[in-house]
């Protein structure tokens, strides 16, 4: 059996170790990479020199941008008086293909997780409440993830933060537009019921 060049080996590993691609993955794009030519490969590897050369983080909202402040925080139309609380850049992302929120983001980059030894200090918490100093914000929307991390950030945020005057909020959840429910599981289905809202 011929083995495997030792940099096409390297390159496999690296694959790999992204999230959501294992070795039959890796290998693959391995593959594909030596038979597109030097080219395309050099496109790849330029753009992963420069991911981040030319990547910050935003200084207001805690956002990857390629300006300080951000797109996003710099855009005046935006309302000025709402911060949506995410815990990923990704799910800023999300948020905006909506078309439906027009305020301004925070992003955590993460969730308290005792399990993986993540709290409060681990994530970008203090810069959120250090922004909500300014009383001119009346909603706080605290959009993590509906799972237990995502739930009891959502709660530490909620408990820190209160005060006179801001409005919190947090993501409704429940069914799937064009789900039925006798699909829908139990928890999400109560959830949907908990939150429904008059027609």
């Amino acid at each position: 059996m011929a083995a495997t060049p030792k940099v096409v080996d390297r390159l496999i590993q690296a694959l790999s170790r992204l999230p959501g691609i294992g070795p039959k993955t890796a290998s693959r794009l391995t593959y594909y990479l030596l038979r597109s030519g030097q080219k395309e490969t050099m496109v790849l590897a330029s753009a992963l020199a420069e991911l981040h050369q030319s990547t910050v983080f935003c200084s207001v909202c805690c956002n990857i941008s390629d300006t300080d402040p951000c797109a996003l925080c710099s855009d005046e139309s935006r309302d000025r008086a709402m911060i949506c609380v995410v815990e990923d850049a990704l799910d800023v992302l999300a948020i905006e293909k909506t078309g439906r929120y027009r305020g301004l983001y925070h992003v955590l980059h993460g969730h308290i997780s005792p399990m993986d030894r993540i709290g409060p200090d681990e994530l970008r918490i203090g810069e959120l409440v250090k922004r909500l100093e300014d009383d001119a914000f009346r909603e706080l929307i605290l959009a993590t993830n509906p799972t237990l991390e995502g739930d009891a950030t959502a709660i530490y945020l909620a408990r820190l933060v209160a005060r006179a005057g801001l409005m919190l909020t947090r993501l409704a959840l429940g069914l799937p537009r064009g789900g039925d429910l006798e699909y829908a599981d139990r928890v999400t289905l109560g959830e949907a019921l908990a939150g429904r809202r008059p027609m």
